[in-house]
């Protein structure tokens, strides 16, 4: 059935527009229109009340959400789950994202997320291994008894999805780079994260098909005057994606200023790295056996460090907009268009076009999630 919304402020490219409506069939977006198109007659209409509409927001790493921790139960109900919550603050694409653990485990979670595509689960869009192919200098709150190098032996797994994206986190410097080459070349999204490597050893991954760098400046080597690190090859290099977790906790919003001075703004990304705790009042939760207690929309550990974020999408380009003085269209583009670029998926995610999924989210001014619609449907 062909749906109209109408009466809203449209995310058009660059800027918002008013007089316009965006018709939905099949799940897609049919087209862009004015108000007096022949193509609404007969349309299923919905007033957007003159609020703002956006091209859905797309989170790359999400551990958990609705008291459900990927982890603990690598299944399509906690996928389900874990979607239904953050879809209630604008995302409509999500990666599920399973931190360190035994292989075993990463075929099973691997194993879920196919399931949940096939089973056409609202908003999942691949699965996000984030370890065990990390460095334990560099390890912050993952468990190192599970930490391993990446071997060959592995390749058949972590490229065994079979649709959907997959994204692996590994430090360069656990494995090689002809590794990183043909998990690229398979279709992976390759991503540095929890590294010690050395500016070198970050180039030559870079050569060799690494794709982007997983919340920059956490838990990689820092920028420094005779060693540039992981963080100095980030900044120096054009066309890598960095993912930025703006909670005001895990980076300093002065050092994030300085950071999207260095390079592209279309390359940078919001990410929540979230955990079970968002859409909950949880105080706390328990991971890999160790409590984690929650403080504001960061979580830290019983010995202080930080353990992912409490944080949602709306709040992350509220704080993009609030903490680093990014204009709100530049905000929410860094929260859809340059992530679906980052997963290559921007012929089809990110935008209010003609042809794209119909992933929407409507928001008040202060972006406040009212309604979002998930391949055309709304929740």
């Amino acid at each position: 059935m062909r749906s109209a919304l109408v009466n809203g402020r449209i995310l058009r490219g660059d800027r918002f527009v008013e007089g316009e409506c965006v018709l939905l069939e099949g799940g897609r977006i049919l087209d862009v229109v004015q108000a007096a198109d022949a193509r609404l007659e007969g349309a299923s209409c919905h007033d957007l009340q003159g609020g703002l509409l956006l091209p859905g927001f797309i989170d790359a790493q999400v551990n958990g959400g609705g008291g459900v921790l990927f982890n603990d139960a690598p299944d399509v109900a906690s996928i389900r789950a874990i979607g239904a919550a953050h879809r209630r603050f604008g995302t409509t694409g999500f990666l599920p994202t399973l931190i360190s653990t035994d292989l075993d485990t990463v075929a099973r979670a691997i194993g879920a997320v196919r399931d949940a595509l096939r089973a056409g689960v609202p908003g999942v869009l691949g699965i996000h291994i984030e370890g065990p192919f990390i460095n334990e200098a560099r390890k912050g709150v993952h468990d190192p008894r599970l930490l391993r190098e990446l071997e060959p032996s592995a390749l058949g797994l972590l490229t065994s999805l079979g649709g959907g994206c997959t994204l692996v986190t590994l430090a360069p410097e656990m494995t090689t780079p002809q590794i990183i080459r043909a998990l690229a070349a398979a279709g992976v999204v390759v991503s540095a994260g929890h590294t010690n490597a050395t500016y070198a050893e970050m180039r030559a991954a870079l050569a060799h098909g690494l794709r982007g760098f997983t919340h920059l400046f956490n838990a990689m080597s820092p920028l420094t005057g005779r060693e540039p690190g992981a963080v100095g090859a980030a900044l120096d290099d054009p066309d890598s994606w960095c993912g930025l977790i703006v909670d005001g906790a895990h980076t300093d919003p002065v050092v994030l200023r300085i950071a999207l001075r260095c390079k592209r703004r279309d390359r940078f990304m919001l990410v929540t790295d979230a955990m079970p705790s968002v859409g909950t009042q949880d105080a706390s939760f328990v991971l890999q056996g160790r409590r984690v207690l929650v403080r504001g929309q960061a979580c830290v550990d019983d010995e202080g460090r930080l353990a992912g974020s409490n944080l949602d999408m709306a709040s992350s380009v509220r704080n993009a907009v609030e903490l680093l003085g990014v204009p709100l269209v530049e905000a929410v583009h860094m929260a859809s268009l340059y992530p679906a670029q980052f997963l290559r998926l921007d012929h089809e995610c990110g935008r209010i076009a003609a042809g794209y999924r119909a992933n929407l989210v409507l928001t008040d001014e202060h972006l406040g999630v009212r309604t979002t619609w998930i391949d055309g449907a709304a929740g």
